[in-house]
């Protein structure tokens, strides 16, 4: 199945480029007259120059160089043409941001799933983000809807300056409170307990649901995102279900969805629960 070619961040196209000529995806490289093989630096050069052209918006193109790794979910991109910069200011659902893409984690993909989680939230309701990196998800939630108070946590420091300036940009500082850190030392000092747990989780093994269950309460809803190979959604949804117990809690699952594909036969799952 082909993969999208590239990400555009307001400005900036960050391109996953095939890593050799038999690479099954590179016929997705092909614009108007250039050619598939694009590996060499000139080819490379040549395919960024005619995607600026033929969308005006792109004024930077970037290559994107290894996979993104670790809790900070940093990616390591390589200037290929345009204006030399790796900062971004990108608009979605009525919300601007500010990010670097190198040092910050910020997915344009999660758009929809951003604003569908902020259609979700009640008026007054407190909210708690982890992995919230520059804040794209409690700035959407607090922009869109009216929760009460939306605490953003991230453990990237660079991520946590974007989303200061972030909250500032779009007028939510008396909306949004940041705590930033390692959320399982943050959790521990966190006295509160919240109605709604927003957790776009990077790949990692630990599930984070101990921490999750420590600031839920009865009623409290969870929306968890985890990743697995297509049909075996059923495993998240037991593990879930098993780790919740051990916390001395039990859950009702009120959705499984689908949210979005990351790599051949392996997607991006998000399972709706409430703490009973």
């Amino acid at each position: 199945m082909k993969q999208k070619s590239f990400d555009v961040l307001g400005n900036i196209a960050v391109v996953n480029f095939p890593r050799n000529s038999n690479s099954r995806h590179r016929s997705v490289y092909t614009l108007k007259g250039t050619s598939p093989k694009l590996l060499s630096a000139g080819a490379k050069k040549k395919f960024a120059e005619k995607l600026m052209k033929e969308q005006k918006q792109i004024k930077t193109v970037l290559e994107k160089v290894g996979k993104i790794k670790g809790r900070l979910r940093k990616i390591t991109t390589k200037y290929i043409a345009g204006e030399k910069t790796k900062e971004v200011l990108y608009k979605e659902n009525n919300c601007s941001f500010r990010f670097n893409v190198d040092t910050t984690y910020f997915s344009p993909r999660l758009s929809n799933e951003r604003i569908e989680i902020a259609n979700k939230i009640k008026k007054n309701e407190s909210v708690f983000v982890m992995f919230a990196g520059v804040a794209p998800f409690s700035i959407v939630i607090a922009k869109n809807s009216k929760a009460g108070r939306v605490y953003s946590n991230e453990i990237n420091r660079e991520a946590n300056k974007y989303a200061e300036l972030n909250i500032g940009l779009n007028k939510l500082k008396d909306k949004i409170k940041l705590v930033n850190g390692d959320i399982k030392k943050v959790v521990k000092k966190f006295n509160k307990k919240v109605d709604v747990v927003v957790m776009p989780r990077p790949q990692l093994k630990d599930t984070f649901l101990k921490q999750a269950c420590q600031i839920s309460k009865k009623g409290t809803r969870i929306y968890y995102y985890d990743f697995c190979k297509v049909g075996e959604e059923k495993l998240v949804v037991e593990r879930i279900q098993k780790e919740v117990r051990e916390c001395g809690k039990k859950v009702k699952i009120l959705k499984v969805k689908k949210a979005g594909e990351i790599a051949p036969y392996k997607i991006r799952v998000r399972v709706d629960f409430k703490i009973l």
